[in-house]
Protein backbone atom coordinates (compact mmCIF):
# COMPACT_ATOMS: atom_id res chain seq x y z
CA UNK A 1 0.00 0.00 0.00
CA UNK A 2 2.78 2.39 0.96
CA UNK A 3 4.64 1.68 -2.28
CA UNK A 4 1.58 2.59 -4.37
CA UNK A 5 1.49 6.12 -3.04
CA UNK A 6 5.19 6.79 -3.56
CA UNK A 7 7.43 7.05 -6.60
CA UNK A 8 8.17 4.12 -8.89
CA UNK A 9 11.81 4.04 -7.78
CA UNK A 10 10.76 3.56 -4.16
CA UNK A 11 8.43 0.73 -5.20
CA UNK A 12 11.25 -1.03 -7.03
CA UNK A 13 13.50 -0.55 -4.00
CA UNK A 14 10.91 -2.05 -1.67
CA UNK A 15 10.51 -4.95 -4.08
CA UNK A 16 14.30 -5.47 -4.01
CA UNK A 17 14.29 -5.39 -0.21
CA UNK A 18 11.51 -7.96 0.03
CA UNK A 19 12.97 -10.19 -2.69
CA UNK A 20 16.47 -10.01 -1.20
CA UNK A 21 15.59 -10.79 2.41
CA UNK A 22 12.69 -13.08 1.48
CA UNK A 23 14.84 -15.05 -0.95
CA UNK A 24 17.52 -15.63 1.66
CA UNK A 25 14.99 -16.59 4.33
CA UNK A 26 13.40 -19.02 1.87
CA UNK A 27 16.77 -20.55 1.01
CA UNK A 28 17.68 -20.98 4.68
CA UNK A 29 14.23 -22.39 5.51
CA UNK A 30 14.51 -24.90 2.66
CA UNK A 31 17.89 -26.02 4.03
CA UNK A 32 16.40 -26.40 7.53
CA UNK A 33 13.55 -28.55 6.20
CA UNK A 34 15.82 -30.69 4.03
CA UNK A 35 18.49 -31.25 6.65
CA UNK A 36 15.92 -31.57 9.41
CA UNK A 37 14.49 -34.57 7.56
CA UNK A 38 17.90 -36.24 7.54
CA UNK A 39 18.35 -35.47 11.23
CA UNK A 40 14.98 -37.08 11.97
CA UNK A 41 16.13 -40.31 10.31
CA UNK A 42 18.51 -40.97 13.20
CA UNK A 43 17.43 -43.79 15.51
CA UNK A 44 18.06 -41.89 18.74
CA UNK A 45 17.28 -44.91 20.93
CA UNK A 46 20.21 -46.80 19.44
CA UNK A 47 22.77 -44.02 20.03
CA UNK A 48 25.61 -44.81 22.37
CA UNK A 49 27.09 -42.51 24.96
CA UNK A 50 29.82 -41.39 22.53
CA UNK A 51 27.16 -40.46 19.95
CA UNK A 52 25.26 -38.37 22.50
CA UNK A 53 28.47 -36.69 23.65
CA UNK A 54 29.38 -35.73 20.08
CA UNK A 55 25.81 -34.60 19.40
CA UNK A 56 25.67 -32.28 22.43
CA UNK A 57 29.15 -30.82 21.83
CA UNK A 58 28.50 -30.39 18.08
CA UNK A 59 25.09 -28.82 18.70
CA UNK A 60 26.54 -26.30 21.17
CA UNK A 61 29.48 -25.53 18.88
CA UNK A 62 27.26 -24.95 15.84
CA UNK A 63 24.87 -22.69 17.74
CA UNK A 64 27.88 -20.63 18.85
CA UNK A 65 30.04 -20.77 15.69
CA UNK A 66 27.52 -20.89 12.86
CA UNK A 67 24.54 -19.34 14.63
CA UNK A 68 26.00 -16.62 16.81
CA UNK A 69 29.42 -15.84 15.31
CA UNK A 70 28.59 -16.50 11.66
CA UNK A 71 24.97 -15.52 11.29
CA UNK A 72 24.16 -13.16 14.16
CA UNK A 73 27.39 -11.16 14.23
CA UNK A 74 28.12 -11.02 10.49
CA UNK A 75 25.77 -12.50 7.87
CA UNK A 76 22.35 -11.49 9.21
CA UNK A 77 23.09 -7.80 9.86
CA UNK A 78 24.88 -7.55 6.50
CA UNK A 79 21.88 -9.04 4.68
CA UNK A 80 19.57 -6.51 6.32
CA UNK A 81 21.84 -3.48 5.88
CA UNK A 82 22.46 -4.36 2.22
CA UNK A 83 18.73 -4.88 1.65
CA UNK A 84 18.10 -1.47 3.17
CA UNK A 85 20.77 0.07 0.93
CA UNK A 86 19.20 -1.65 -2.09
CA UNK A 87 15.78 -0.26 -1.16
CA UNK A 88 17.23 3.25 -1.05
CA UNK A 89 19.44 2.89 -4.17
CA UNK A 90 17.62 0.46 -6.48
CA UNK A 91 19.04 -0.50 -9.83
CA UNK A 92 17.21 -2.98 -12.06
CA UNK A 93 19.93 -5.64 -12.13
CA UNK A 94 20.54 -5.37 -8.39
CA UNK A 95 16.82 -5.74 -7.65
CA UNK A 96 16.60 -8.73 -10.02
CA UNK A 97 19.54 -10.37 -8.22
CA UNK A 98 18.53 -9.09 -4.78
CA UNK A 99 19.27 -12.28 -2.77
CA UNK A 100 22.75 -12.44 -4.31
CA UNK A 101 23.10 -8.70 -3.73
CA UNK A 102 22.18 -9.05 -0.06
CA UNK A 103 24.67 -11.92 0.37
CA UNK A 104 27.48 -9.80 -1.02
CA UNK A 105 28.00 -11.41 -4.42
CA UNK A 106 26.74 -8.46 -6.46
CA UNK A 107 27.76 -4.79 -6.16
CA UNK A 108 30.10 -5.42 -3.26
CA UNK A 109 33.68 -4.53 -2.48
CA UNK A 110 36.26 -6.96 -3.82
CA UNK A 111 36.99 -8.13 -0.28
CA UNK A 112 33.29 -8.79 0.45
CA UNK A 113 32.81 -10.68 -2.82
CA UNK A 114 35.92 -12.79 -2.26
CA UNK A 115 34.88 -13.53 1.32
CA UNK A 116 31.38 -14.54 0.20
CA UNK A 117 32.73 -16.77 -2.57
CA UNK A 118 35.31 -18.39 -0.30
CA UNK A 119 32.75 -19.04 2.42
CA UNK A 120 30.25 -20.50 -0.06
CA UNK A 121 32.94 -22.74 -1.57
CA UNK A 122 33.88 -23.99 1.88
CA UNK A 123 30.23 -24.71 2.72
CA UNK A 124 29.73 -26.63 -0.55
CA UNK A 125 32.81 -28.77 0.18
CA UNK A 126 31.57 -29.41 3.71
CA UNK A 127 28.11 -30.42 2.43
CA UNK A 128 29.63 -32.84 -0.09
CA UNK A 129 31.79 -34.45 2.60
CA UNK A 130 28.93 -34.77 5.10
CA UNK A 131 26.74 -36.47 2.48
CA UNK A 132 29.24 -39.35 2.45
CA UNK A 133 28.86 -40.02 6.17
CA UNK A 134 26.69 -42.91 7.31
CA UNK A 135 23.91 -42.52 9.86
CA UNK A 136 23.93 -41.67 12.73
CA UNK A 137 26.92 -39.39 12.08
CA UNK A 138 25.30 -37.55 9.16
CA UNK A 139 22.18 -36.93 11.24
CA UNK A 140 24.25 -35.75 14.19
CA UNK A 141 26.13 -33.27 11.98
CA UNK A 142 22.86 -32.10 10.41
CA UNK A 143 21.29 -31.48 13.82
CA UNK A 144 24.00 -28.94 14.59
CA UNK A 145 23.73 -27.37 11.15
CA UNK A 146 19.96 -27.04 11.49
CA UNK A 147 20.41 -25.38 14.89
CA UNK A 148 22.83 -22.87 13.37
CA UNK A 149 20.53 -22.18 10.41
CA UNK A 150 17.53 -21.62 12.68
CA UNK A 151 19.65 -19.22 14.73
CA UNK A 152 20.51 -17.47 11.46
CA UNK A 153 16.88 -17.14 10.40
CA UNK A 154 15.98 -15.72 13.81
CA UNK A 155 18.95 -13.33 13.59
CA UNK A 156 17.77 -11.95 10.26
CA UNK A 157 14.32 -11.39 11.73
CA UNK A 158 15.91 -9.72 14.78
CA UNK A 159 17.89 -7.32 12.59
CA UNK A 160 14.82 -6.56 10.48
CA UNK A 161 13.08 -5.46 13.68
CA UNK A 162 16.14 -3.46 14.70
CA UNK A 163 16.23 -1.77 11.28
CA UNK A 164 12.57 -0.88 11.58
CA UNK A 165 12.88 0.46 15.10
CA UNK A 166 16.30 2.13 15.10
CA UNK A 167 17.37 2.51 11.48
CA UNK A 168 20.29 1.24 9.42
CA UNK A 169 22.88 3.11 11.49
CA UNK A 170 22.06 0.83 14.44
CA UNK A 171 23.20 -2.27 12.53
CA UNK A 172 26.72 -3.43 13.47
CA UNK A 173 28.16 -3.93 9.96
CA UNK A 174 28.99 -1.90 6.87
CA UNK A 175 27.14 -2.27 3.58
CA UNK A 176 30.39 -3.15 1.79
CA UNK A 177 29.28 -1.50 -1.44
CA UNK A 178 31.94 -0.08 -3.79
CA UNK A 179 32.63 3.63 -3.47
Amino acid sequence: MLALSLSGQYSVGVLGFIWGVGGILTLLSFAVLRLGGVALEVDYQSLGLHHWLVLVIWFAYMVWAEGYKGFHKAFAPRVVVRADYLAKHPQALHVLLAPLYCMGYVHATVRRRMTSIALTSMIICFVLLVRMLPQPWRGIIDIGVVAGLVFGILSILYYLLQLRGQGADSLPVATDVPA
